[in-house]
């Protein structure tokens, strides 16, 4: 089978072939280029052909793929370009979500699901502090403690803190300095509405994968317009959604059509300041992913915004005109060129800065799994709407939706923060009371380490008065001062051995008999 994605400057048409979706590509271009089009043709492409699709809209333009398009003057000179026979406007079905549980349902996962290391991530956590989330997790595996939403973790690290010491025997060391750190993260996290994310019930996979009764793929749409302005929230989500569709999903290999096509809008956020460990999850996931019929089609501005280990992986790729103003414009554009099969009839590097709107130069993976000339190509037009649709309009595809019962209400059941609330309650009840007072030993041991500071200073003050009398008076002088305080040490320490002993045994016979009274 075959998508038509437009015709070349010959007449002929540019097809990608569904057989080869499954092994990723590249929407590439300058804002206002086109790019938000060649989306939509490809979504709705795969919706009629059975194929579920998940895309992020970013600026709220691909809901309108949920009504039908209006013949305009500019859409019928396509359609005359293209030449597209039997070409009708209608709608696609949609299912639209939000993390943010405001423009679609909700979208929720656990944080157990989610795992210690993209929770790092998402946090921004240090090495020490992403070592303390990994001991937090094995800790709540070893005793059963489900971590399910914000609360559950923050009660958890509450608990390592205060019992560190045991922990540390078995896990490893818990700084409390650095689990206050993960706790302030923890705030920002959850005003930034990820209170809402990390709740259940969470999200199905297989509720992504669904087809409406006529037979064709549901598009299903993440509204990001608000979600985009925490960047490191949206590009964790859609790395743990494929996580998720990569561990959850069977290997079937290279079928006639994908199971699933997936957009990745805005890319350039997975990769932004992403550790070397998280690149190669990145790697790994999309490398072997297409096992399991799922295409990762990455969306961005310039090709130089993703990884060059990760473009080595994208076989389809449709690329949009680039401005050239700057140096670091023009070696994209290079960057760009040369990852094409060069076409003989034009030179791809003066072609990416002279394309028009709504044309591309598209390279596609052939039968062989290699890919073709690159051509450049006039995108056909959409069948749905270009552009966004009004609130009631989302309302009533919302309200209408299968999944609308299944994800309204968020449910809470017991989990980690229950279970260790009811430990620490149990532990304070059992604990002994703290002591009120002094105890008789420790007032014994308090007086004796006062009388000999007392003694160790008077002392050290008489012998001072010596050293000075040997070095400044005469022999006999000196004798006599000697005798005068050998004299004053037994006077002194003789009066405060006395003393003090008297206050003891005072002190002890009055304690006696005030608790014979009191009896």
């Amino acid at each position: 089978m075959q998508i038509l994605v437009g015709i070349n400057q010959e007449g002929e048409k540019v097809c990608l072939h569904t057989k080869m979706a499954n092994r990723h590509g590249l929407i590439a271009g300058a804002t206002g280029t086109g790019k938000t089009v060649t989306l939509q043709v490809l979504a709705e492409a795969f919706s009629n052909l059975g194929v579920p699709v998940f895309t992020a809209d970013v600026k709220g333009d691909l809901a309108g793929l949920c009504k039908s398009g209006t013949l305009s003057n500019r859409i019928q000179e396509r359609l005359e370009l293209v030449k597209l026979e039997n070409f009708q406007l209608q709608p696609s079905p949609v299912i639209f979500w939000d993390l943010l549980q405001k423009n679609g349902h909700p979208v929720r996962t656990t944080i157990s699901e989610m795992g210690p290391a993209l929770l790092s991530r998402l946090m921004d956590l240090n090495d020490t502090q992403e070592g303390i989330i990994q001991i937090a997790f094995k800790y709540a595996d070893d005793e059963n403690l489900l971590l399910l939403d914000l609360k559950d973790l923050q009660e958890l690290l509450r608990w390592l803190s205060d019992h560190s010491d045991e922990i540390k025997m078995n896990y490893g060391n818990v700084n409390p300095t650095s689990v206050a750190a993960i706790q302030r993260d923890l705030l920002v996290l959850e005003q930034s509405g990820a209170i809402n994310f990390f709740a259940e019930p969470a999200l199905e996979i297989k509720d992504l994968l669904r087809k409406d009764l006529s037979g064709k793929g549901i598009i299903n749409i993440l509204d990001a317009s608000t979600l985009l302005q925490d960047g490191r929230l949206y590009s964790t989500f859609l790395l743990w959604l494929l996580s998720e569709l990569f561990e959850n999903l069977p290997e079937i290999g290279d079928q006639e059509l994908p199971k699933l096509v997936f957009f990745f809008d805005e890319a350039h956020l997975l990769f932004n300041d992403a550790p070397k460990a998280l690149l190669e999850k990145i790697e790994l996931v999309v490398r072997l992913i297409r096992s399991k019929g799922v295409g990762i089609y990455f969306v961005t501005q310039n090709p130089k915004d993703l990884p060059e280990i990760i473009l080595a992986q994208l076989g389809n790729r449709f690329q949009h005109a680039l401005r050239a103003y700057t140096p670091a414009e023009q070696k994209g554009i290079k960057v760009a060129s040369e990852s094409f099969r060069a076409n003989p009839k034009f030179k791809t590097e003066e072609a990416i800065t002279n394309l028009e709107i709504g044309q591309a130069l598209v390279s596609v993976l052939d039968l062989q799994g290699a890919p073709t000339i690159v051509e450049k190509t006039f995108i056909a037009p959409p069948h749905s709407r270009l552009g966004t649709i009004s609130p009631e309009e989302r309302t009533s595809i919302i309200s209408a939706s299968p999944l609308t019962d299944k994800y309204l209400k968020s449910v809470d059941r017991e989990s980690a923060y229950e279970v260790l609330k009811k430990k620490m309650e149990a532990i304070s009840v059992e604990a002994p009371p703290k002591p009120t007072g002094r105890t008789k030993d420790s007032v014994l041991a308090s007086t004796s380490k006062s009388f000999i500071r007392s003694m160790a200073s008077t002392i050290g003050r008489i012998l001072v008065g010596v050293l000075v009398g040997i070095f400044l008076g005469n022999k006999s002088s000196s004798s006599k001062r000697s005798k005068s305080v050998s004299e004053q040490v037994t006077r002194t320490v003789g009066s405060s051995v006395k003393r003090t002993i008297s206050n003891q045994i005072g002190t002890r016979i009055a304690r006696g008999v005030l608790g014979s009274i009191l009896k």
